[in-house]
């Protein structure tokens, strides 16, 4: 069985084109969206079509969820609520939080217990880390029925590219962000989550005899237009960020 792992579009339609062409030449037997799609100054409308009319399992981030609610919606939600139609917002509402694709692998967009929880990062006072190993076992104890012994969890929202196993051997897999390689954030504390390239990340992950194993693609696109949209849009920052993979600092 092999997985393809998108995460965290956030409008941005040829970046995910790119992905969309470079998986179909790898061959998969599914792919699974982990949400954050549409938020942002770049494509939302349009990047919703693209999504709707695709055989994927698609869940819902938590930009999903702000989007739908106005008294939770950033900039980014406010600007992708207002051009969406009816029938977009109506499908935003259809999607799960998180979803079983098999008995042992569970998709969620933050952790089991969130979706405005890093699961493979630990914000604190001065940044963002790698989250230690207990972290990890913590968070992964928010999933239902975990006794199911998992064997894969796909999870995204830090936008950072991740593959780090549980104590109990469970593969978690951060496929990156499709749309958008860095940004900075306060919540918590303030921090920055970067990739240091512009390219498109997601990754694949593959079933064999020795368990479950995962790849994490980077794959180039032109990134001028988009940079150039979010800038006449009012977004340097992501300009800044699509353009470089680094965070606009303030």
């Amino acid at each position: 069985m092999r997985i393809a792992i998108v995460s965290d579009i956030h409008g941005n339609l040829p970046a995910l084109e790119a992905v969309v062409s470079d998986l179909a030449r790898r061959g998969v037997d599914v792919v699974v969206n982990l949400g954050d799609s549409l938020s942002g100054p770049l494509l939302p409308l349009a990047t919703a079509r693209y999504l709707m009319a695709r055989d994927w399992v698609q869940l819902a981030g938590n930009h999903e969820r702000q989007i739908l609610h106005p008294h939770q919606r950033t900039a980014s939600d406010t600007y992708a609520h207002a051009q969406l139609g009816e029938a977009e917002l109506a499908w935003l509402a259809t999607l799960p939080q998180q979803h079983r694709l098999a008995a042992d692998v569970l998709l969620c967009h933050g952790t089991p217990r969130s979706d405005h929880e890093y699961f493979l990062e630990t914000v604190e006072q001065g940044g963002a880390r790698m989250a230690t190993a207990a972290e990890i076992d913590a968070r992964l104890a928010g999933a239902d029925d975990v006794g199911a012994a998992l064997a894969l969890i796909a999870c995204g929202h830090s936008h950072v590219p991740r593959a780090m196993r549980a104590s109990a051997g469970s593969l978690i897999v951060n496929p990156g962000s499709v749309g958008l390689q860095a940004y900075d954030d306060d919540h918590l504390h303030y921090h920055t989550m970067q990739t240091g390239a512009p390219d498109a990340r997601y990754a694949i992950a593959e079933r064999g005899a020795a368990g479950w194993s995962a790849a994490l693609i980077a794959v180039p696109y032109d990134w001028r237009p988009m940079a150039a949209l979010a800038a006449r849009n009012g977004r340097p920052d992501w300009a800044h960020a699509i353009a470089t993979g680094y965070a606009l600092q303030h």
